[in-house]
């Protein structure tokens, strides 16, 4: 499984002119399921992101993890992570999960993360609008 993975002081996600998702500060999750995946590659891509230590501290640096904030997350799936732009100039997205194994992997992957702070989500296979303002920047990439 993939994530890109972005700071923010806030994150929302509409879907037909309805804000079905809302947090504070915190993550916004943008997760795919890639062909070949199982539940265990939510979980370890779980594991990983809830301990990843990318806010600040007392300090001013990169010491504390999501869970140690308080903050919430938003996880929003995006098939589009999968795309190869190795050839042409239109992306292939063949190395994504197929639709119904992405959505199983997308929901373990979000009950794995809802274990561990507040989640909200995006609606799986939806045109959705999301808003978010990046704190930092912070943006990572992460895959399990």
């Amino acid at each position: 499984m993939k994530a890109l993975l972005q700071r923010v002081t806030e994150a929302s996600v509409t879907v037909e002119g309805e804000v079905i998702g809302r947090i504070g500060p915190g993550l916004l999750i943008l997760v795919c399921a890639m062909q070949g995946d199982a539940e265990a590659n939510a979980e370890v891509l779980a594991a990983k992101i809830a301990k990843l230590r990318i806010f600040r501290d007392d300090a001013g640096k990169m010491n504390r993890s999501l869970k140690d904030t308080g903050g919430a997350a938003l996880i929003v799936s995006q098939f589009t992570l999968a795309a190869d732009t190795t050839r042409g100039t239109r992306p292939g997205f063949s190395a994504a999960a197929p639709a119904e194994d992405g959505r199983r992997l997308y929901d373990h992957f979000t009950t794995m993360m809802a274990k561990e702070f507040p989640v909200q989500t995006g609606r799986f296979g939806a045109d959705m609008q999301v808003a978010l303002v990046n704190s930092g920047p912070v943006t990572i990439w992460v895959e399990a």
